[in-house]
């Protein structure tokens, strides 16, 4: 029998199919995105929810010139897969091949670059906006998920789209509520009555009615509001979103493509803020990932059959992991210690320390403005909070990091995991620019580890440090080294020499550490003698050893997985000319002033001359250019 999804080269084919056509299509979607995420990787568990959602919108919708904003993005797989990305979706998140968001240098029925959460409502509020003004008639919806409905921007977009009460639609996608038999049939019921064209119309004209009435007409208008909204509120969480200023629709079933299709095309003909709550169930259609959605939110690759994940390559314990468990061991002697998370725990390594100190563990959801703010306020009171977060989302709490932590010089600790290339999210989700943007900050300390060994002490040294400090580490397993028993703090702002030589320096930072070493190792060979030094610290920098180092050798190669501006060689400049020694050759290796693509971490680091084999092409070149 010959495939649906072959003959679907664009959205507009979905209006000649029939329900049946389309409930089989869904099935059709949902092993597409299951085999693939099989072998790639991927955000399986979120895009598999939303496969009827998706279908519905494109089959209503006429996109690309209605535009659909997706928030985040990671579920936006059949959105690909039905707007001529067929052919090549096995590419999917692979160097090369399809992003795993959205993008619109990718296609245009992508309205808006995403992969960071809760910025689809103030987005798609923009547009409307813009095609109001630039006098265009097109739809322009955004999807957003009950997770991102935690983030501050989420509410700030609401607060202003009810108040200009444009013609958009916010589509709330709930995946945590179970739909009840009961629940849902009355839902149903209010969803077809209430989108009613006659019914919005008759509600509309009684309004204006009543409001140019006297004192009277007023009165009964409110009964009449309150009346409408006592009946929602019982069912609903509608009179949220209505005091948003937005018109409440649902709750609906969200794997239900005729009801879905039904509200769509009620909804389009309105002209005024809508917002669609829609119920789906995560995972939807594969058995694992609705038993775990959570392990299958973002999952590697994966077998089918039996669910069951491939194993990471290398035998090590993970960064991550390793930064949880080193944390639940200086709680169990420090009460002061506490943990954040901003809807994480599990990434960050959190959830043991959130099982053994529940008291002391604190989920603020994605909300990470408030996280930090939230950390300065126990720093203030004495406490040592410990907020683990990922590099690129702690982007989001820049100016809190200045103000409410570095400003008034709190004990606040930053775990910045995923710092570096993180690989197939792509440049939504590398943290490479970490380094850059705390640097600058007056009162921050910052470092990284040169393997997990070194992690575990420097998470002691951050947690009985009195001023702001940031840890950043990579993702993924460590190098296997032996775990000391005993943790110890480091001296701050030092740091070690791990390999002598005369021709050159190499100063190293976190992961760049073992490279250079290699790198070492190459250039031995061809009679290249470069010492190799571990610096640990970005700020305060080891300005005893980077001076000895320039006086002996003459020639730096400083080593970063950051981008260049601003970053660890930017600081060892620095010093150099404040110290007047500007006759030291310095090479500078890392990231360049752009983003970086997608794909595995090692290829990325090699591409960028950042493994050990780069390392060592860039020292050769040093070396001629000295003779």
């Amino acid at each position: 029998m010959a495939s649906i999804l072959e003959t679907i080269d664009s959205p507009a084919a979905l209006g000649k199919l029939s329900l049946r056509e389309l409930d089989a299509l869904a099935g059709e979607l949902r092993e597409v995105i299951i085999n693939t995420c099989a072998c790639n990787g991927g955000h399986l568990a979120p895009s598999l929810g939303v496969v009827e959602l998706t279908i519905a919108l494109h089959a209503v919708f006429n996109s690309p010139s209605d535009k659909i904003v997706w928030d985040v993005g990671h579920q936006a797989y059949a959105h690909k897969l039905l707007t001529g990305r067929r052919d090549r979706f096995a590419t999917l998140r692979l160097k090369g091949g399809i992003s795993g968001f959205p993008k619109r240098c990718e296609s245009p029925h992508d309205a808006f670059d995403v992969g960071h959460s809760s910025t689809s409502i103030s987005a798609a509020l923009g547009m409307a906006l813009a095609r109001d003004l630039k006098g265009e008639k097109n739809k322009v919806l955004a999807v957003i998920g009950d997770g991102s409905m935690t983030g501050g921007l989420a509410y700030e977009g609401l607060n202003h789209a009810g108040d200009l009460n444009r013609d958009m639609v916010v589509i709330l996608n709930d995946n945590e509520m179970s739909i009840s038999e009961n629940v849902g049939a009355l839902s149903s019921f209010l969803s077809r009555t209430i989108t009613s064209e006659f019914v919005h119309k008759i509600k509309k004209d009684v309004e204006g009615f009543l409001e140019n009435m006297d004192g009277l007409g007023r009165s009964v208008l409110q009964v009449a509001k309150r009346a409408e909204e006592s009946l929602k509120g019982l069912f609903t969480p509608g009179m949220l979103f209505e005091a948003f200023g937005f018109e409440y629709v649902g709750p609906i079933d969200g794997h239900n493509i005729e009801l879905l299709m039904q509200t769509l095309e009620n909804v389009k003909r309105f002209d005024d803020a809508v917002l669609i709550h829609v119920l789906t169930k995560k995972g939807r259609g594969y058995g694992p990932a609705e038993a775990n959605p959570s392990l299958f939110h973002g999952v590697g690759p994966f077998d089918v059959p039996t669910g069951k994940v491939a194993k990471g390559k290398g035998g090590a314990a993970s960064y991550t992991y390793l930064f949880g468990e080193t944390l639940s061991k200086l709680a169990d002697s420090d009460e002061k210690i506490v943990a954040i998370t901003a809807a994480m725990p599990d990434g960050t390594g959190l959830s043991t320390f959130a099982e053994r100190y529940p008291d002391r563990f604190f989920d603020v959801g994605i909300a990470e403005q408030h996280a930090v703010t939230f950390a300065a306020g126990l720093a203030a009171r004495g406490l040592k909070p410990v907020f683990a977060v990922y590099s690129s989302f702690l982007q989001r709490a820049y100016d809190q990091v200045f103000h409410d932590v570095c400003l008034q010089d709190l004990p606040v600790v930053f775990a910045i995991d995923r710092a570096g290339v993180v690989g197939n999210d792509g440049p939504t989700h590398h943290g490479v620019f970490d380094l850059s943007y705390l640097r600058s900050l007056p009162n921050m300390t910052l470092m990284a580890p040169k393997d997990e060994n070194e992690l575990q002490h420097m998470l002691f040294t951050a947690v009985n440090h009195d001023g702001p400090v940031a840890v950043r580490y990579p993702r993924g397993n460590g190098h296997g080294v032996a775990i000391d028993q005993e943790i110890k703090e480091m001296p701050v702002g030092k740091g070690e020499v791990l390999r002598d030589g005369a021709d050159a320096a190499v100063l190293a930072l976190g992961t760049m550490v073992y490279p250079s070493l290699e790198a070492a190792e190459i250039l031995a060979a061809q009679e290249i003698h470069v010492a190799v030094a571990n610096m640990r610290y970005v700020k305060p920098l080891d300005k005893e050893l980077v001076l000895e180092l320039a006086a002996r050798t003459g020639r730096l190669v400083t080593v970063e997985e950051n981008v260049l501006q601003g970053g660890f060689g930017s600081a060892v400049l620095e010093l150099l000319e404040e110290e007047g020694l500007s006759h030291v050759t310095v090479v500078r290796l890392g990231y360049p002033d752009c983003f970086i693509e997608q794909g595995e971490q090692p290829e990325l680091r090699a591409g960028y001359g950042l493994d050990g084999a780069g390392i060592a092409r860039s020292i050769q070149g040093l070396a001629q250019k000295a003779v």
